[in-house]
């Protein structure tokens, strides 16, 4: 990492023909990823990378600079090259840097560096091994192990340098079962913000059985039944509905841009009284959380809805300027090659009330989504459609069949003013998101909703 009197020197100089603000962002990340595809262990890859950024803002617009060169004269060149998007006379020099400390801690147990390779193999070895020896009709299985160690050093022109590490850990397993002309696939992913405790607190034999399961179950399941109808979404199911349906349209950057289905409505009623939505980067663990963000900003709790009611934005810092607000913490940033945006840290519906088995049971027919696959939202219309990996007919309040096929069709601000009812637990999920070319670790959450009704894609019976 830079000494303070280089940053100070790289902030005036990215200052030298005026501007509003500038930092520096310096990150060296640690990194190993482990493929194991039908036993066969395909991928190693470790290795490092570092360098650092430099930002100027002037007038409303971002200049940005990199180099994975440390030297004082690569990165001196890369300050100077932001410097000339301004057009006027230079700021005031800075003189100091003040550490920022952080608000919180988080605590690694067994730190990934100090596991031997073959142990982290391992882990990935057993989803593998148990998953094939489990049924005939799994045909392929592929088990991932990540960690990472990423250190970033951030400096800005408001005097100030904070320092994170970020420990990743996290591993995926996903199967594709074949009968007959049927393929049907089971995914499961674990991770957060911890060391190889992780496995000591997740089962990863039970993780791949689960996915194995769930695989298996959807080779005989019915076609799911298409229409209007009403559906009951667990907490089980990973928070891809909150994450698509409003997560994105309350990043400032698109809001401010009319971008977003909820542009403009701060204080507006965007939801059902029962939903709050928050956006909290300080969660012990999650994939989503660190100290500071990628612009040095204490990370925080921001409470996005409030009892339907929205009441923020998500900011980073050139969109919390625009609105003359404070940033939220939540600019972030895949690496030093890229520019802070506002994004998303680990974002849920907060829970409800309501037992889960008294929503299931309010329901006399439906459909209950117990695992989401992936989806996708325009976020200019709030309208969206998403992908059911495992679900259910309702039967009398209970969970009847599995149906396989379904996907969820529906407008993001009418969906969520319509859940009349929502439970009293809370179910994570997690992934990188992508937005602008660039991918971040998030996690995101719901209780068990209800929602009266809503498009279900499947098979729609013909008319005698």
């Amino acid at each position: 990492m830079l000494d303070k009197e280089f940053q100070l020197r790289l902030i005036n100089k990215a200052l030298s023909h005026g501007g509003e603000y500038a930092d520096v962002f310096m990150e060296h990340q640690k990194l190993t990823s482990l493929v194991i595809e039908d036993g066969k262990l395909e991928k190693i890859i470790t290795g490092t990378k570092a360098g650092a950024g430099i930002r100027l803002i002037y007038k409303g617009k971002t200049a940005y600079a990199f180099s994975n060169d440390f030297s004082e004269e690569a990165l001196m060149q890369a300050a100077s090259y932001a410097s000339r998007a301004a057009r006027e006379e230079p700021v005031d020099s800075m003189v100091d840097l003040t550490v920022k400390r952080p608000s919180m801690n988080f605590d690694i147990k067994l730190f990934p560096w100090d596991i031997p390779l073959h142990n982290k193999i391992s882990v990935i070895r057993k989803a593998d091994s148990i998953s094939r020896a489990s049924d005939s009709r799994i045909k392929q299985v592929t088990a991932v192990y990540r960690d990472s160690v990423q250190k970033v050093q951030i400096a800005t022109s408001d005097g100030f340098v904070a320092v994170d590490e970020r420990i990743y850990t996290s591993a995926i397993i996903q199967i594709i079962a074949v009968q007959g002309n049927i393929i049907q696939t089971g995914y499961e992913s674990v991770g957060g913000l911890t060391g190889f405790e992780l496995f000591e607190k997740n089962d990863i034999e039970e993780l791949s059985l689960r996915a194995t399961g769930r695989a298996i179950m959807m080779l005989t399941a019915k076609r799911a039944p298409g229409g209007r109808m009403p559906v009951v979404i667990s907490s089980s199911a990973g928070g891809t509905m909150i994450h698509e349906a409003i997560g994105h349209g309350l990043e400032a950057d698109l809001a401010q841009q009319g971008l977003s289905v909820f542009s403009g409505k701060t204080g507006s009623q965007v939801a059902s009284k029962l939903i709050t939505v928050i956006d909290d980067a300080t969660l012990a663990q999650k994939r989503g959380s660190f100290r500071f963000d990628d612009e040095g900003t204490h990370s925080q709790r921001t409470v996005l809805v409030e009892n339907g009611i929205l009441r923020n934005y998500m900011y980073d810092r050139l969109s919390s300027m625009k609105d003359r607000v404070q940033s939220t913490g939540n600019g972030r940033r895949e690496s030093y090659q890229h520019r802070p945006i506002p994004r998303m840290s680990n974002t849920f519906i907060a829970e409800g009330y309501t037992p889960p088995e008294q929503i299931l049971c309010s329901l006399e027919k439906g459909l209950l989504v117990e695992k989401m696959g992936g989806g996708q939202v325009n976020t200019v219309t709030g309208d969206f459609v998403f992908d059911v990996q495992e679900g259910y007919l309702i039967e009398k309040g209970e969970k009847g069949d599995p149906v396989r096929g379904a996907t969820l069709t529906g407008n993001g601000p009418q969906i969520l003013k319509s859940i009349d009812m929502v439970g009293n637990d809370l179910g994570f999920s997690i992934g990188t998101c992508g937005k602008d070319s660039q991918g971040v670790p998030v996690s995101d959450a719901i209780p068990t909703i209800r929602i009266p009704e809503i498009v279900v894609g499947g098979t729609c019976k013909k008319e005698e």
